[in-house]
């Protein structure tokens, strides 16, 4: 398998890079996002130990500026790391399978578990981190933040420190403090929950496919009107992941009353200048 090992600078991932520096399968990826000073310092960090273990490494930066919001800054990461899933996946073998590596570990899930409930994502937000492209090593081996640091200072890890990680003015960071005060055994049980979600959505995600298959592109407006909510909503995320949109649990409410109520001949607009058409008994992408 090859693998595109995400590493920041901090010691989850520079962990992570040490734990594959003998792996010629692997590459790096750095992403600069251009919001502090510091980060350039994190950059060639990375740089240094990349090219001491003779791997090759692949990097960007850009200008995000100061007080981005994390879903922004995630955006903007994950953007570039498809682009290097896709270089690396043109010139692999075709038997080759390529994986995005992350060093995401258990209070990271428990983190980002609390963030989905408090901001109202519904089920999906008991499982989280379902992108297939992505492996957790960390998370597969519930591996907590302080088993990190233990193995890191074990093997004189170098790394930086985002000062970021400590300012109030994230919600993570002002739950950080509350999932590390928990113990491995409290999100052990949250692993557990997540791993048990993690296979409902999947075996959801299957029958929501099929159903959606079978929908003429000319979508019926009585089918949307008779489900109950949570179903309609959840069959409507799979007719427009058929057409590359994502839509957030409001966007996708505001789309389901536009498909009930809306009156024959209205629109109704998704991102990405895709307009819906809305007739009496059905509506169109």
């Amino acid at each position: 398998m090859k693998k595109i090992l995400a590493v920041s600078g901090g010691v989850d991932s520079m962990l992570l890079l040490w734990r594959f520096r003998n792996d010629k399968d692997a590459v790096v990826a750095h992403f600069n996002h251009g919001t502090r000073p510091s980060a350039d310092a994190d950059a060639e960090l990375v740089r240094k130990k990349v090219a001491e273990y003779g791997l090759e490494f692949f990097y960007k930066k850009v200008e995000l500026g100061e007080g981005v919001s994390e879903a922004e800054a995630r955006k903007a990461r994950y953007d570039f790391l498809s682009d290097v899933l896709e270089q690396v996946n043109a010139r692999a073998d075709t038997t080759s399978e390529v994986k995005i590596f992350t060093a995401h570990h258990l209070n990271d899930l428990a983190e980002t578990i609390a963030i989905n409930l408090l901001r109202g994502t519904g089920w999906r937000g008991l499982a989280p981190f379902s992108d297939a492209r992505v492996e957790r090593p960390f998370i597969t081996e519930k591996m907590t933040k302080n088993d990190i640091i233990v193995e890191a200072a074990k093997n004189g890890i170098v790394f930086r420190q985002d000062p970021t990680n400590v300012e109030e003015n994230y919600l993570r960071n002002r739950l950080r403090k509350n999932v590390a005060e928990m113990g491995k055994d409290e999100l052990l049980k949250i692993y557990d929950l997540y791993e048990k979600q993690a296979r409902i959505r999947q075996k959801a995600e299957t029958i929501i496919n099929s159903v959606v298959a079978e929908i003429p592109t000319q979508y019926p407006r009585g089918f949307f009107q008779s489900l109950d909510d949570d179903v309609a909503l959840e069959i409507l995320r799979g007719v427009v992941a058929k057409y590359g949109i994502s839509l957030t649990r409001p966007q996708l409410k505001d789309f389901l009353t536009a498909v009930r109520e809306y009156l024959p001949g209205k629109k109704f607009n998704l991102p990405g200048d895709r307009m819906v058409e809305i007739r009496k008994n059905w509506f169109s992408l």
